[in-house]
């Protein structure tokens, strides 16, 4: 039995809450369980210096995680001065991950920032940040769309992301911090709408694992992300 007493390919409560920022273009509240994250799109209306004059676009991201958005305070990377390689590897995935999915070139000149805040973390932070900046972007570019800044949706597809890990020899879906923290095996999947990956990370931590046990937690996280993406559709509905 799981810690949480799921079945293996069972998702934790999963919500997401549009609109929660004033200010922000886009933005949402996504919960997977104890895993809470705020997601926000911010347009510029300028590329980055390196892309200038070429006439397309850019979707970026930031990650961060609250100080007491675990069980012990963690001091805020602004205050070291430097980012965590963690974070800036998070960071990378979100924002590779939303590009993927994104039509630069019909964004014109103009650069989208998805800020993702993890407020409460209870592990899968990384793909609730995913799942829930696509919402976050979607919200942002009908808001573009919807004055004229831009003349079509540049969105392709929808695009989310969910844990999985071998526990106690068994393949299983959507790892909280209890299994995350003692799972042999720990894989993350970012897939589209229409199914087709865009990364996956997979790490032996406790055991190797085989190309079985691969294709197993493969196939859990597309039953997965197909729910998510049934969310996210019925989010933005």
């Amino acid at each position: 039995m799981r810690p949480s007493h799921r079945s293996a390919d069972e998702l934790r409560p999963v919500t997401i809450e549009r609109n929660v920022a004033r200010y922000a273009e886009g933005s949402c509240l996504i919960k997977f369980g104890g895993t809470h994250v705020l997601c926000t799109a911010s347009l510029e209306d300028k590329p980055p210096a390196w892309l200038r004059g070429q006439g397309r676009g850019w979707v970026t991201a930031e990650y961060a995680m609250l100080p007491r958005a675990t069980h012990t305070r963690t001091k805020r990377e602004s205050t070291s001065g430097k980012q965590s390689g963690r974070t800036q590897e998070i960071q990378r995935l979100i924002g590779r991950s939303l590009r993927a999915v994104t039509n630069l070139q019909a964004l014109g000149e103009r650069q989208i920032t998805l800020d993702c805040d993890v407020i409460q973390a209870d592990g899968g932070t990384r793909t609730a940040s995913i799942t829930g900046a696509w919402v976050a972007l979607h919200d942002c570019l009908k808001w573009m769309h919807g004055r004229s800044i831009i003349k079509d949706h540049p969105l392709r597809d929808h695009i989310a992301a969910i844990s999985c890990g071998i526990s106690n020899g068994e393949a299983v879906l959507d790892l909280d911090y209890a299994e995350d923290s003692a799972a042999e095996t720990d894989a993350n999947f970012v897939m589209t709408g229409g199914g087709s990956l865009v990364e996956v990370q997979a790490t032996a931590e406790a055991a190797v694992f085989t190309d079985v046990q691969l294709l197993a937690m493969m196939t859990l996280a597309k039953v997965g992300i197909t729910k998510l993406i049934e969310l996210q559709k019925n989010a933005v509905a």
